[in-house]
């Protein structure tokens, strides 16, 4: 029962990556991006097996704006999100979909 919040906020953003969207792909991945920052926060990771560990740090990778700028204040994940190659994409949507299953699998 203790991953029963991660669960629901990964389900949340795997919805939210079902392409496509009328505003565009950036858009998705940004509200997947908050989904997943929401799943994360808090998380104790330390009781994560080396399956979920290995997936929760390249999400992290693939989530970091570290470096980016945003000076038309569209919002760093936005930016983060256009920049995502198209091989990105995909592996963002199948560690969000793997972590959905994996939390949900834990959660009950």
């Amino acid at each position: 029962m203790k991953y029963t919040y991660a669960a629901e906020k990964f389900s949340t953003a795997r919805s939210a990556l079902m392409l496509p969207h009328p505003m565009g792909e950036a858009e998705p991945i940004m509200r997947a991006f908050h989904e997943c920052s929401l799943a994360l926060h808090n998380l104790d990771k330390e009781n994560l097996d080396d399956y979920a560990l290995t997936r929760v740090a390249r999400l992290e990778e693939l989530m970091s704006t570290e470096g980016l700028k945003d000076p038309s204040g569209k919002g760093l994940w936005i930016v983060k999100a256009e920049r995502l190659t198209i091989d990105e994409k995909i592996e963002l949507a199948r560690i969000v979909d793997e972590l959905a299953y994996w939390f949900d699998r834990k959660s009950s």
